[in-house]
Parts: C-alpha cells; structure tokens; sequence
C-alpha cells in the first residue's frame, strides 16, 4: 500500500487555543502525514465496527405516519450538523483536508479525528489531544475564570461561552448560534405536526419545535412525558451533557426516529408502578432516599430506526431514560426507551462472542437476550431512584458533581438495575433464574468497558469490575482465562457498591466521586490482556448503522 498525504489545512475550532469573536472559534493549521502504519491502524480500527441495518416493520403505520418519518429523519440530520459544531468546530474543514477514504469514515464514526473508543486518543497524526472543552468554552478559559464570570446564564445547558472583541467571557445562547439550523428544524417538526394523527405527538412536536427557536424545552419535555399512545416518536435536542468534560453543564444535540413495539411495551408496562417501593427498600440511610420517585413514566420497547449526533458518536446508545430535566422527573418521572432492534443486533454480534471467550463453559448458558434485555431496561428504570437533589444544600446532584456526575450516574443506573431485577425476582415479578442475569450482567460489563474511560458507561463499568473483584463477585480461571460469577458475593458487593454511590451523590461528594474513578476506574494489566483476546478475534466493539429513508423503504 503507497503512502498517502493528509493534509489538514484546518483543523478547526476544536483545535483553537486563542478564541476570536462571539461565536466561532477560528481554525489553525496543521499539517498530518498518513504513513503505511496510519493506514494498517484505521483499517484495524474500522474493524472495531460491525455494520448494522436499521429497519423495522411499517406496515402498522397510517400513511400520514409514513409521510411523517422522513421529515422527522431530515430534522434528525440537522441535529447532526449541530453536534459537529459543538464535539469540533468546522466539519467540512477536516473532511476536506483529507484524501483517504478510511480517514473520513472513521472520522464521520467519530465526529473528529479522536478515537472515542480508545479514550479519545487522535488517529490522525498531527492531531493534538482532544480538548475537554469540545467546542462549547474557549479552549484557554479556565474554571477559575468561568466561576468568576457575572453571566446568569453560564451554567445553562443551552449556552455557549466565547470572548467578545476586548476578550471578556459573554454567553451565546444555542437558538442564537443555529439561527438558521434550528429555524429550518422547526419548521420540519411542524410539517410532521400536521401530519400527526395522535393528539400527543401533535402537541409534543409542536412544542418542540418551538423550543429549538427559544430553549425552553421543559413544555415539550412536560408534552412528551404525557404521550402514550404514539406509534411514532421522535428525541430531538440538546439533551445529554457527556461531551461538556469540563463542567458537564452543556447538553449536544442529537436526534432518534423511533417505532414503538406495541406488543412488547404492553408486556414492560408495569414494572414503572415498583419505583416507590423499590425505592423505599434501598441499601442506604432514609436521608439518602427520600425523594419519592414519579410513577406517571412509561417503560416502552421501540425499534430505532435513524440515529443522529451525540447518540451515533462512537458507542451507540441501545436504551434511553428522559427526560433529564430534574424537575420533570420529580413531577412526573421519565420514560425508558428499549431499542429492541439495536440491543438485539448487539447481543448477536458482540455479547455472545464475548461470552464465549471469556465466560465459564459450565455458566455459558446462562447469558440470554432476555436477560441482556432486562438488565439494559432496568439499567433505564434505575435511572429514577436515589436521590436529584444533594441533601446538604449543595443543589442537584449534576451540579454538586459536575463532570463527575455522568460517569457516577451511570454506574448507579447500573448497579441499582441489578438491584432492581434481584428483588422482583423475589416477588416473582421477573421470570428466569437469577444466574441468567447475573452472569449475563457481569459479560456487559466486558461488552461496555471497551468503550474506554472517556466514555460515562465505560468508565462506570471499570469501577465496577475493580469494586466486584475486590469483593470476590467473581473469579478469574489463571489456565482459561475465563471469568465464573460467584453469585452470593456478587449481590452482596451489589449492595455495598449500591450504598456508596447513592452516598456520593446524596453527600454531592465531588472530592470523594473523583477519587473513586481515579482509584478504580482504571483498566489493569490482567484485563487488558483479556481484552485484547477479544480484539484479535475480530469481536467487534460497537456497530454503525445503515440508515435512512432508502433503507426503510420510504420516499
């Protein structure tokens, strides 16, 4: 293979250092030369990837709900330009500088030239680190100077801070930078409005579409929680904060077009009506507990049939919990998405391979789809217990944690899904023995920590495996290689992991949170090496997926 040249003529606002002006960050030049290697490296690196065709059965939907899609998919792909902007800078700046073909492709996976499965570690050579600002802050601002900042809005979620001309900090609302994007969106949601047949879906995305012009999604987050029999949905917007790694506060757009499984939702639907019980029953002091989670919050099953920004970054999403506005999941609590299509393409590709290399021969049989589906679906659901609010007057988790608070939320949402299976198992409201959950559990925790640590989930699921071996959860054969699930130690370590994190959180322990993913969020040398048995037997990472309107079969 000959060497190539890739020259970045601009490498755009997420490479910026000095910050002009109240809404760009300007480009600097690099230049980046593809070597033989470089070449060799992408092509392994694309192979982390198994391609996926999301498709679903139509037949059910009206025509209006056909005519519907495609301009919720178009919608969906300006949320996609929006996130370019806010993981990078300019786009076309980096896809045009460059020559290779398996340079954009990987770039495209990634939104940028840094390896989101590989703890954003850049894979085009010239390419500085990727900078935990993303593009929301100047990358010279420091904390010091934003806590300082008199801007009342600096915190917003739907904020960007730039220098103004005299290089003082200012804020620039999101609906004020995508002027022109967000106008053209809104306007797509209100066509499928038009279209929508269902009184909630029609006064869900007309709300939304008026907050993408003026960023107040609480009414159509209020809107969206009182949907219920929808076959057509759509999450469009700002929503979730993991790109911000330096306060966490900044929420990237991205989009889903979904399809609801009307028969495996109806199957999910009681488990919601448990959360206060569940809740009440946790490991933890009462003081930890004692915000009654929101019962009026669907628990659904969908086929996913668009992905677009934040979601389609680097690992995609197979579940959702939303919204995230705190006081809306007091209220009335959230909705948990099940992407049946996704979470059953990723069993077959990658859990069960996974298994295979590194589970016990005689607890093999324990790892399930519908085990891997409910751990995923409970994982959601856990999403509403523990405590939004710190209890020590610090404000909201999210604000006490900042940064923090993803990679600590999700790993709650984890290990309370699994307290959650454990005691309706108990009451005999969840079928199946509880072996096939617990094995299967501790294969994602494979699955998902090949994410990376810049990942919340793989960060998450590296503390957890560190915390469980420490309580002997689970034991590692020296001759195989492979892991057996001691299944009494792994539920009491369940209990013990439940308690400190809810403590955390409850505490707003920013010190004590940083230094439990410091400590045990760190991939060892062992597994490593277990890891890479997976890698060199082509089990693949994560997915990309084949999408869109031709796909579906839709004009």
């Amino acid at each position: 293979m000959k060497s190539r040249h890739l020259i970045l003529a601009s490498a755009v606002a997420a490479m910026s250092v000095a910050c002009t002006g109240n809404t760009t960050n300007e480009a600097q030049s690099t230049e980046a030369v593809q070597t033989d290697s470089t070449a060799t490296n992408l092509q392994q690196k694309l192979g982390m990837y198994t391609t996926v065709r999301l498709t679903s059965d139509l037949s059910g939907l009206s025509e209006k709900e056909k005519q519907m899609i495609p301009l919720l998919i178009e919608a969906s792909n300006i949320m996609d330009e929006l996130f370019w902007y806010e993981a990078y800078g300019k786009k076309d700046s980096l896809l045009n500088a460059l020559t290779d073909d398996e340079a954009k492709q990987f770039v495209k996976i990634n939104y940028g030239p840094w390896d989101r499965l590989n703890n954003n570690e850049p894979f085009i050579p010239g390419v500085g680190p990727k900078p935990d600002a993303a593009n929301f802050y100047p990358h010279d601002m420091t904390k010091e100077e934003f806590e300082k900042a008199s801007l009342k809005d600096k915190a917003s979620q739907y904020t960007f801070l730039r220098r103004d001309d005299k290089g003082q900090l200012i804020t620039v609302p999101y609906h004020v930078q995508f002027k022109e994007q967000v106008t053209r969106a809104s306007n797509l949601l209100r066509q499928a409005a038009n279209l929508a047949e269902e009184p909630g879906l029609k006064k869900y995305l007309t709300l939304r579409a008026e907050a993408l012009l003026n960023d107040n999604y609480q009414p159509s987050d209020l809107a969206w929680m009182d949907m219920k029999n929808n076959r057509i949905d759509v999450i469009i917007g700002p929503i979730e904060t993991y790109e911000d790694k330096v306060f966490g506060y900044k929420a990237a757009h991205e989009a889903y077009v979904l399809i609801k499984d009307m028969d495996w939702s109806k199957r999910l639907e009681k488990y919601a009506a448990f959360l206060p019980e569940l809740q009440r029953g946790l490991p933890v002091p009462a003081n930890y507990k004692k915000e009654t989670p929101g019962t009026d919050s669907d628990l659904n099953a969908y086929d996913v049939v668009y992905y677009a920004g934040d979601c389609n970054a680097g690992s995609k999403t197979i579940a959702i919990n939303l919204p995230n506005d705190e006081e809306v999941q007091l209220k009335k609590g959230t909705r948990r998405l099940q992407l049946k299509n996704a979470m059953q393409a990723k069993f077959d590709k990658i859990m069960l391979p996974i298994a295979d290399e590194l589970i016990a021969d005689d607890q093999k049989q324990h790892i399930t789809f519908d085990a891997f589906f409910a751990n995923t679906m409970f994982h959601e659901v856990a999403h509403g217990l523990g405590i939004k609010n710190t209890i020590n007057g610090k404000g909201t988790v999210r604000e006490a944690l900042k940064e923090r608070a993803s990679a600590l939320e999700e790993g709650k949402a984890d290990i309370l899904g699994l307290y959650m299976i454990t005691q309706l198992h108990k009451k005999g409201e969840v079928s199946g023995s509880l072996e096939d959950y617990y094995t299967t559990f501790m294969a994602g925790i494979f699955r998902s920590v090949r994410f990376g640590a810049a990942s919340a989930h793989g960060k998450a699921n590296m503390v957890r495996f560190n915390f469980f071996k420490e309580n002997g959860a689970f034991e590692r054969d020296e001759q195989t290689g492979k892991y057996r699930v001691n299944y009494v130690k792994m539920g009491e370590a369940m209990d013990k992991l439940s308690e400190l994190i809810l403590t955390l959180q409850g505490n707003g322990d920013y010190a004590g949170v940083g230094k439990l993913l410091n400590e045990q969020g760190q991939i060892g040398a062992e597994l490593q090496a277990d890891l890479d048995r997976l890698s060199q037997k082509n089990i693949p990472v994560d997915v990309v997926f084949e999408q869109g309107v031709d796909v579906l079969g839709l004009k």
